[in-house]
């Protein structure tokens, strides 16, 4: 088998490889092997676009501490991966000391030395979303454009693949996300709460209902009461921490899973959040000011329930009791 032919084999041998799985990481994992089998070069990255800066990150680094490149990001245009980006062609360089295009910025923070790159976009319906850079390779026969169509090939592989990917996140997070306030959802709750109580973890639960809500949509509409419902969202989560899972569980109430919190914590984080809300103005952007209050009902596993149904009906019971005591107040079990 000539090396072209070999070349162009595991190239299928990728293509099969990248399109069995949908997770990112088993992709990149999968990238990273056979590619280092297809191409010896010294190391080798994967850069993505980031959609909302147009900046070039690193997410996959080979022969270098990634570490060392986590903050470097790369404009539209900038060295020659970005020029790969802007122009969606790949860019070969045999001696980056000849062209003016080369950035050093890399080599300076991580030591190396640079001395011939290949940077491949990868594109997805003429919109480049990254690149692929091939640092030293050790083929010189790779700067030839008989190699092209083979690179090419990789390209469009690994670009399709990483596509499928984001597709698949972006539909798995659509099935929990609550479409009003973009936090999660009650399908969330009920898998999060299985999750947590088949690993007898500890958890507290908090239910939050609006006081008087509906004098707000009466008085304003249900597309005011909508941006008003994703405002107080963004209030309460202001106050929680990373391990803390808030979810709209419908109409104008809110769920909010404190993990490995007791029922003591729960209240003080609980606390916090009520003062913020009493405190906070709403819908400023549509020229209004209004102020509410919430009412709240706690619950905790296993201090106060054995199970999951037990669990979600004390904390709402709580909550009714907050309701019935005259609203904007906090109830335990």
């Amino acid at each position: 088998m000539s090396p072209h032919d070999h070349k162009l084999l595991t190239c299928v041998e990728i293509g099969k490889a990248v399109t069995s799985t949908l997770n990112m990481e088993q992709i990149l994992n999968i990238i990273l092997t056979r590619l280092s089998e297809l191409i010896k070069a010294s190391n080798w990255s994967l850069y993505l676009l980031d959609p909302e800066t147009q900046e070039l990150y690193f997410e996959v680094v080979v022969g270098l501490d990634k570490r060392l490149l986590a903050d470097v990001r790369m404009k539209l245009g900038e060295g020659v991966v970005g020029t790969a980006a802007l122009a969606g062609e790949p860019v070969l360089v045999p001696d980056v000391k000849q062209d003016p295009r080369f950035n050093e910025r890399v080599d300076d923070i991580t030591g190396f030395v640079t001395r011939s790159l290949i940077c491949l976009p990868l594109k997805v319906q003429d919109s480049v979303i990254g690149v692929i850079e091939i640092v030293n390779p050790e083929d010189p026969s790779l700067f030839q454009d008989t190699s092209m169509p083979v690179l090419s090939i990789l390209a469009d592989y690994v670009s399709i693949a990483i596509t499928n990917a984001r597709n698949h996140m972006r539909i798995e997070s659509l099935a929990i996300t609550d479409d009003v306030t973009g936090f999660y959802n009650t399908r969330f709750l009920h898998n999060c709460l299985d999750k947590f109580l088949q690993q007898s973890q500890l958890v507290s639960l908090a239910f939050l209902d609006l006081d008087d809500f509906k004098q707000v949509v009466d008085a304003h509409g249900h597309l005011m009461g909508s941006k008003m419902l994703k405002e107080v969202a963004k209030v309460i989560a202001s106050q929680l921490e990373d391990s803390d899972l808030l979810v709209r569980y419908g109409g104008d109430e809110y769920v909010v899973i404190l993990p490995a919190q007791d029922r003591g914590a729960a209240i003080e984080k609980m606390g916090n959040v009520h003062r913020e809300l009493s405190d906070a103005s709403f819908l400023k952007s549509e020229g209004l000011e209004i102020r509410i209050t919430a009412s709240c009902g706690i619950a905790s596993y296993p201090q106060d329930a054995s199970d999951k149904k037990d669990l979600l009906q004390l904390a709402d019971q709580a909550l009714y009791r907050s309701k019935e005591q005259g609203k904007n107040s906090i109830t335990v079990v």
